[in-house]
């Protein structure tokens, strides 16, 4: 089984059920998902940007967002110094840089719909 890290543009368009879900689906099916610990945090923060436009939906998003974080198989923690190094370099928020610093040190490819990280992750090899 490959390995992949994903980023929250990717997991929250599974889990959310966003316009490029089955794109995201097919990016990490039959892939070990992995994910610095920051993602939950980007996942939480979308579930409460939605329950915040949709209350009525909310006991629903909550429910989403319980089954997206069930489906990343490790959570990792990054290295601070090296993260920042990262943002710097390529000039990417910490949030950005903590998804392509955990491909970096894993080696293994980072899926994410983020334009800006992809070109950066293509250049260094994690597409």
């Amino acid at each position: 089984m490959s390995a992949r890290v994903i980023d929250a543009s990717v997991m929250a368009a599974v889990a959310f059920g966003e316009p490029r879900r089955d794109e995201a689906v097919a990016l990490v099916h039959g892939a070990e998902v992995l994910g610095p610990t920051l993602l939950a945090y980007e996942l939480t923060h979308v579930a409460c940007k939605k329950c915040r436009a949709r209350p009525d939906e909310a006991v629903h998003v909550a429910s989403q967002l319980s089954d997206a974080l069930t489906l990343t198989d490790r959570w990792l923690e990054v290295d601070a110094g090296e993260v920042l190094a990262l943002a710097l370099v390529w000039g990417l928020s910490a949030y950005d840089a903590s998804y392509l610093w955990l491909a970096a040190a894993l080696k293994v490819p980072l899926v994410t719909f983020d334009r800006q990280l992809a070109a950066v992750a293509a250049k260094m090899g994690l597409s």
